[in-house]
């Protein structure tokens, strides 16, 4: 689906009626989190509504975050206060106990050459970059360089940490095919932790200049040994993730991340130039078209114009596929946002990651297996009605969720 132009792109009478539907279109969580001010006015109905969409996309504490800051929580009816009081103690609680799970990482790594480079959320709150407030997460993403995997994992298994119960045909699916060791976590304390040793699976079909990731990490101050990756490679990743690597169960949440690191580092002198050169070294042109494309179709994220002109066009018809596709998974997993069509796009997406990531004969057999496996597992629960919830009182840990189940 992403293959290069071959036919003119849309005229920009079509872009105007494209981003006019896509903005009459936006579920009541965008438009709050775009205008939070506006929340204040909300009927208890609509908070009730509203607090349903926020959990089933993962950003119950950005909503929380915006309401604390814009001084307007006070102001909210009573029953909708806890939920959000519950949000902001969950998210502060996760960003103490990633300090604490970082720093006991690095020292159980210590002997490595390194770097330890964190990625995604991590990155974001312990780097100190806009989509950390009130954003949850799961686990600890880390990129190590492909030769001191080996060393790590041995390291790690004899530090406590354990994979997860994954069949043969899943262990295989990681350590043959994928850019990340199976998902690991510690046997102690819970904690998730994935072992990146580059961005993308090595048989994608899109090339990509692994080594360069290492170019130029950025180390944490007051954690000697941490990293991060430098700003235009740290937007790239993310839109990697969502754009290439088809992971949409967060696809809302991590298109907000992308608007905020771009909003943020869109004020550093030149990074808009440095950004297409990183972009064009690295090989992810791609992804980064479609993070400009739907963060301002759906955000209205600001960046100059010519950005777009610069990057590869999808044909006519493939950007009209993708953008109907996007339309409908890039909203809240809750019923009051599914849109006609919403369950064939999704599946197309999913096909498309995986086209994107394995050569065709590895893809179907993998398809036919995974199929198979959906077919044959147990329905999941519907949502439940939405009670006002206590503040958490167990210390909550960074644990797998759904995205992070084999793919």
């Amino acid at each position: 689906m992403s293959g290069p132009s071959r036919t003119p792109p849309a005229t920009p009478r079509d872009r105007v009626d494209d981003m006019a539907q896509d903005s009459a279109e936006r579920p009541l969580l965008v438009r709050v989190l775009l205008n939070p001010a506006a929340a204040v006015d909300l009927s208890p109905a609509a908070w009730d509504l509203l607090l349903r969409q926020a959990r089933r996309a993962n950003l119950a504490g950005r909503l929380a975050r915006q309401m604390a800051d814009g001084g307007w929580l006070d102001q909210l009816p009573a029953p909708v206060q806890p939920h959000l009081r519950a949000a902001l103690l969950l998210s502060r609680r996760q960003a103490q106990m990633l300090g604490r799970e970082v720093d006991l990482l690095r020292e159980t790594l210590a002997d490595l050459p390194g770097p330890l480079i964190l990625l995604k959320g991590a990155a974001y709150a312990l780097g100190g970059h806009s989509p950390a407030p009130g954003r949850m997460f799961s686990d600890i993403d880390l990129l190590l360089p492909p030769d001191q995997l080996a060393r790590a994992e041995t390291t790690l298994l004899v530090q406590g940490w354990a994979f997860d119960d994954l069949d043969r045909y899943d262990q295989r699916y990681y350590r043959q095919w994928m850019h990340e060791l199976p998902p690991l976590h510690h046997k102690r304390r819970g904690t998730s932790l994935d072992l990146h040793h580059t961005l993308l699976p090595p048989t994608a079909r899109t090339p990509l200049n692994s080594r360069a990731l290492f170019d130029a990490p950025r180390e944490l101050p007051g954690r000697p040994g941490v990293f991060v990756l430098p700003p235009e490679d740290m937007l790239l990743h993310s839109a990697a993730h969502l754009f290439h690597e088809g992971e949409l169960p967060n696809g809302l949440r991590d298109l907000f991340d992308l608007d905020a690191l771009l909003r943020e580092f869109g004020a550093i002198d030149g990074f808009w130039t440095r950004l297409l050169a990183r972009s064009a070294h690295i090989g992810l042109n791609r992804p980064l078209a479609l993070a400009l494309r739907y963060t301002r179709r759906w955000l209205d994220t600001p960046f100059p114009d010519a950005l777009l002109e610069q990057l590869p066009t999808p044909s006519t018809w493939r950007q009209r596929v993708l953008d109907a596709c996007y339309r409908r998974a890039l909203r809240p997993a809750h019923e009051s946002c599914r849109l006609p069509g919403h369950d064939l796009a999704a599946l197309a997406l999913y096909v498309r990651s995986h086209w994107l990531r394995m050569p065709l004969p590895l893809l179907a057999r993998h398809l036919v297996r995974k199929g198979w496996a959906r077919l044959t597992e147990s329905p999941q629960t519907p949502d439940a009605p939405a009670a006002p919830t206590a503040p958490p009182t167990q210390p909550p840990v960074l644990t797998a969720d759904a995205d992070h189940q084999p793919h």
